[in-house]
């Protein structure tokens, strides 16, 4: 049971007040929290006011539901009211009324809307009971109300006018809701990747990070495999390479971090990646949340999250140039887009801003320094298919050429994907190998980041491969697919902001070879990626200031809820396919050695959010005009629109895709 104490209007108003507090208390306690006179001081007031209304508005039939628990937010609804009419989550607040507190209810109010079962079809009013304040009702009244409404406003003591008031706009339920059922009702978050990162660094198991939906089993299969391929090592004293294929947004980042943080690892294990801004912004969510839960101080907080989350290729260099040869403490380490690492000659050749000091390929390195333990090791090698964006990547092929090599000394275990995809840089053998064993439970084939929909990735797919019948189709029977197109700047933003209910994150992203757009009025890519993901509005330096973007290398294996992509003329259509090309000096030029690259980047754009993608096309230089730019030619960026509109993007509508907003009394 989610909810610390329940009961009917009338019982509550039967009840003493003092035991109805106590029971909230022992509910506290037994969970582990400590508990405050601050905190009973706030019961006895929600209760007060709880009573008083349920008194004013005849709610005795009601139900009560007090301190429900929301896991995806680790945080509690303070009340929820279960009228004959409508779910009313309520937050209480101390002082006046603020534009916080009234998201705060409003994403209580979306977290039931999206994540718990008993919730879906029914009208859910998020209200804001702050100090004093008087009730406002809409100046414009319910017409056809989103779900949920628009927050409400009252005070402790107008809140049985503003539960009257929701009585009689709404109209009498379809269907009418059980107390029963809506309290047994499941509640399946599916939660972002820093959310599910600081869950399982917390000791949870990925099975308590369930899905929405019913493909909540995929990651649980998942998981399984990879610990049977532990065990299975551990008892044998054996190498293994565990390859954990899958689509974009299919949770292969949750599985490496679940691996990683679980107890049955053996030893010390680590999460290796490339990815410098996921490490930056895990480490610093997992530290904070390791000093919020009083675990250690921050320093110590920040050793443990960097022994745990590690830069892949210091890892590698550190233990190649190890004159000793001596095995790296780490028993298990998880390669995150394993597809991307370095050949033999981007390894020995580095990045512009440090010399290496590898030998090998990356995928040959990995193996001899964990190679070097005696008994058992393992690699979990994380595989993003279709997502490598950068010259020298070597793919999957590596990595099953150096197995092949090791004379036995390592095996694999990988879904059948791996000798059966279409681009021979995505197969490990061309035909089953002896060191090779098939097990299907490690290809993640649906989408967990989309909360509402599970068609977007193969839409992207169909669409970055010119496949305009198939994206139209799939976007016909998908329905209402999430990605609405622009051709200008400022309904982005609005767009973006008015999406982001409640707490929800906006952010801009764009491809890094879009260097045009800042003659469309967007520049200034991102200074602090940690502080775009995790800092939060009026913080200008939040995504959701929506003042800079991110490019795929910044975003790459992270997330926001609501995401612009602002299309750059790295990537135009001619009419049959896509064009890539790159800006060099004052003009574009033709890509074609490695167009796969910049597609690659669109599908990590396109890919990043879990509610829609507003695409903005820019409406470019017209030829006819009187400062014609060639390098934002009009005609070029209306071929991209159009494409995209012919594919299924829903042109954007503010007055359909934005909830309405009611005109209440001014918020500090």
């Amino acid at each position: 049971m989610r909810a610390w104490f329940h009961c009917s209007g009338a019982e509550l108003l039967a009840r003493d007040p003092a035991d109805t507090v106590g029971r909230l208390a022992s509910a506290q306690q037994a969970r582990g929290f400590a508990g405050s006179a601050e905190q009973e001081g706030a019961w006895h007031a929600q209760v007060a006011a709880l009573r008083v209304a349920i008194t004013q508005a005849g709610g005795a039939a009601w139900t009560v539901v007090l301190e429900y628990e929301l896991l995806r937010l680790e945080k509690r609804i303070d009340a929820v009211v279960l009228t004959d009419r409508a779910i009313v989550a309520l937050e209480f607040k101390t002082g006046a009324p603020s534009n916080a507190g009234r998201a705060e209810a409003e994403d209580y109010a979306l977290d039931l809307r999206d994540f718990h079962a008993g919730s879906r079809r029914h009208a859910i009013v998020p209200v804001l009971v702050a100090g004093a304040a008087a009730f406002a009702p809409p100046v414009q009244p319910w017409l056809l109300p989103p779900n949920p409404t628009e927050p409400l406003v009252c005070g402790h003591g107008t809140l049985g006018e503003a539960l009257r008031w929701v009585q009689a706009e709404l109209p009498p339920a379809g269907r009418p809701i059980s107390a029963g059922d809506w309290l047994a009702g499941a509640y399946r978050p599916v939660p972002t990747i820093v959310e599910a990162a600081t869950m399982l660094y917390a000791r949870n198991g990925v099975s308590e990070i369930a899905t929405a939906r019913a493909d909540a089993p995929n990651l649980t299969r998942t998981a399984a495999a990879i610990a049977r391929a532990v065990a299975a090592s551990q008892a044998g004293g054996g190498k293994c390479v565990v390859f954990v294929t899958g689509i974009p947004g299919a949770g292969k980042t949750l599985c490496g971090l679940n691996a990683v943080f679980a107890p049955e690892a053996g030893g010390r294990s680590a999460f290796l990646t490339g990815n410098v801004p996921l490490v930056t912004v895990l480490r610093a969510a997992l530290a904070q949340d390791a000093v919020e839960r009083r675990e250690c101080s921050r320093a110590e907080a920040e050793r443990r999250v960097k022994e745990r989350l590690q830069n892949v290729h210091r890892f590698l260099e550190d233990n190649a140039t190890d004159p000793a040869r001596r095995a790296p403490p780490d028993r298990l380490i998880v390669f995150d887009e394993a597809q991307r690492a370095w050949n033999e000659a981007k390894a020995r050749i580095g990045t512009r801003n440090k010399p290496s000091r590898l030998t090998m390929s990356e995928p040959a390195h990995a193996l001899e320094i964990m190679g070097r333990h005696d008994g058992w090791a393992v690699v979990v090698a994380l595989i993003g298919n279709g997502q490598e964006i950068n010259t020298g990547e070597s793919g999957l092929r590596e990595w099953g050429e150096v197995i092949a090599a090791s004379g036995g000394a390592w095996r694999a275990v990988a879904a059948g994907r791996v000798v059966a995809a279409a681009d021979p840089m995505q197969r490990l053998a061309d035909a089953m190998a002896p060191w090779l064993t098939i097990d299907p439970d490690l290809d993640l084939t649906v989408p967990v980041r989309s909360v509402r929909d599970n068609a977007g990735a193969a839409w992207v797919d169909a669409v970055l491969r010119g496949e305009v019948l198939e994206a139209r189709a799939i976007a016909d029977s998908a329905g209402a697919l999430p990605f609405l197109l622009t051709r200008d700047l400022g309904p982005l933003r609005e767009a973006l902001r008015g999406l982001a209910r409640g707490r929800r994150r906006a952010g801009i992203v764009a491809s890094a070879g879009a260097k045009r757009l800042r003659a469309e009025g967007l520049g200034g890519q991102l200074e602090d990626v940690a502080d775009w993901f995790l800092r939060r509005w009026p913080d200008v330096r939040g995504s959701d200031a929506l003042e800079t973007f991110a490019t795929e290398y910044d975003c790459q294996g992270l997330e926001l809820d609501v995401t612009g992509l602002a299309w750059g003329g790295d990537l135009v259509w001619t009419g049959r396919a896509w064009r890539t090309r790159r800006f060099t000096g004052t003009a574009w030029q033709r890509r074609d050695a490695d167009a796969h690259y910049v597609v690659n980047k669109y599908r990590v754009l396109l890919t990043r959010a879990r509610y829609e993608t507003v695409v903005w096309v820019p409406r470019g230089s017209r030829r006819d005009g009187p400062c014609h730019d060639a390098t934002r030619d009009a005609a070029e960026h209306d071929a991209v629109a159009d494409m995209l509109l012919a594919c299924g993007a829903r042109p954007l509508d503010l007055a359909a895709a934005l909830p309405p907003r009611a005109e209440t009394a001014t918020l500090l």
